[in-house]
């Protein structure tokens, strides 16, 4: 079993180590029951939103974390981890969806700077 808020930490270090842009993470808990945290992170092409998805699913499964659901395109993956929903964004895709306009009554626990 492993605890949300270190992994929630863990998943945004190791998307920042890997030149995701813009990781932000949102503290959802009190605003809903999908999950309590939202982690949102932007590629800068459809081959980094695919390789930042491979290295987070390649990483968390070699700890026996696995999702419970994954949605995708080259442009987005959304990795359900109950807990934790992961987003990585093509950048424009982000912009378009805007998750921290829809969420901004969420408190932010994390961000990088670009």
């Amino acid at each position: 079993m492993y605890n949300p808020e270190i992994l929630v930490r863990q998943i945004a270090d190791l998307l920042e180590d890997k030149k995701a842009e813009s990781v932000v993470v949102l503290d959802i808990s009190r605003l809903t029951v999908l999950a309590d945290y939202f982690v949102i992170a932007s590629g800068r092409s459809e081959l980094q939103v695919e390789a930042l998805h491979n290295e987070l699913h390649e990483r968390l499964s070699k700890e026996g974390i696995h999702p419970r659901h994954l949605d995708q395109s080259k442009r987005w993956v959304v990795l359900d981890y109950g807990d934790i929903i992961v987003h990585i964004f093509h950048h424009e895709e982000r912009s378009f969806y805007n998750l921290e306009r829809l969420w901004a009554d969420a408190r932010q626990i994390s961000s990088s700077a670009d």
